[in-house]
């Protein structure tokens, strides 16, 4: 059984860095015991995010639908999500000073923790890559081919997760956010955004349970020459 204090992720950045757009673990066999998370599909097909127990696909062409547990994932986090802060904002601010802000509020910055901003957004800007075919290439260039949307004067919420530096690589160091609108009718990765009045809750998650891919396509990965700090920015907005 897993640990509630545990933060399960499959595969790690650098792997999609090098274009290991495909996997053999389906939604169906992890998300048991989670109800909270963010990852891709494979061939990039789309980003999710989940909480509450509800998890969507948000695709290229703007849509949003429910998770199909059939569909395989080369990279997600998943969790159970039992806040143990509860934050709120009710004034503007952009995504540097609330993030700087919310750093502030947490026990460590030495440790992983899931996070949720509900409420009324100035905007929130996202991307989301198009579905990519074999052969496959490296991020960097896939991010090519994103479809961008901006959500202005918006509600909805923004999930994800905050690692530590040390992590970079595994995951991605800092915020890592997903957004879907309260329709859950479109959203994205999330590369920019202003709150307005929002809740913000928080849990520490010091166990990490990462389950590397033993596909063929991983195990001849090259994992070691990328510049990850530049890539990873191009990457992830």
């Amino acid at each position: 059984m897993q640990r509630e204090d545990t933060l399960l992720q499959i595969s790690t950045m650098m792997a999609l860095l090098d274009g290991v757009f495909e996997s053999e673990t389906s939604y169906a066999s992890i998300l048991e015991g989670h109800d909270f998370g963010i990852g891709t599909f494979d061939h990039l097909d789309g980003e999710m995010i989940g909480f509450d127990g509800s998890f969507y696909q948000l695709r290229s062409d703007g849509s949003a639908r429910p998770l199909d547990p059939e569909t395989t994932t080369p990279f997600c986090s998943l969790t159970r999500f039992t806040p143990e802060q509860t934050l709120s904002v009710n004034q503007e601010m952009t995504k540097q000073d609330f993030e700087q802000w919310l750093s502030e509020q947490l026990g460590t910055i030495n440790s992983f923790y899931a996070v949720r901003i509900e409420g009324q957004f100035s905007e929130v800007k996202t991307r989301t890559v198009a579905r990519q075919e074999k052969p496959f290439r490296p991020i960097t260039e896939a991010v090519a081919t994103q479809s961008a949307r901006t959500f202005e004067q918006t509600e909805g919420t923004l999930a994800g997760y905050y690692t530590p530096r040390f992590g970079h690589g595994i995951a991605v160091a800092g915020y890592h956010l997903h957004f879907i609108d309260k329709e859950r009718s479109g959203g994205g990765h999330v590369f920019d955004y202003t709150v307005n009045r929002v809740t913000v809750t928080f849990e520490e998650k010091p166990r990490l349970d990462l389950r590397l891919p033993t596909t063929t396509a991983y195990r001849e990965a090259d994992l070691e020459s990328h510049d990850m700090e530049k890539e990873i920015k191009i990457a992830e907005g």
